[in-house]
């Protein structure tokens, strides 16, 4: 399995309609079984993270699965109801458009601990 992240700021005044978007997609939120679907289909596990800075929040994203870069290609090329609803949504919360971040580089590895190790 391959894994990537990245950050992605949430604008000024954007963390209540992130955090809405966030229960939408979650466990019992109306939208949750469209967005495994999707994930599922893209062979991919997403997890979001909200990480306060001084700088503003911050959503960490993390995606695992075979080929991260190419589920996020399948995002660029998806046009159904769900992925228009979920592009628009990252578009009025983070400020960009996810279908050009697709095309982008993505995140360059800085380290890697290595495996987990059992306590000895």
């Amino acid at each position: 399995m391959a894994l990537s992240a990245f950050a992605a700021p949430i604008m000024a005044g954007k963390l209540t309609q992130w955090r809405e978007f966030i229960r939408e997609i979650g466990e019992g939120g109306s939208r949750h079984d469209a967005y495994v679907a999707s994930r599922q289909a893209m062979g991919l596990r997403e997890r979001s993270f909200l990480q306060p800075t001084p700088m503003g929040d911050l959503a960490i994203v993390t995606l695992e699965g075979d080929d991260p870069a190419s589920a996020m290609a399948k995002i660029a090329g998806a046009n159904d109801e769900f992925t228009r609803w979920f592009v628009a949504q990252v578009q009025e919360i983070h400020g960009f458009d996810l279908r050009q971040v697709a095309s982008q580089p993505g995140p360059e590895m800085a380290i890697d601990s290595g495996p987990v190790l059992a306590n000895a």
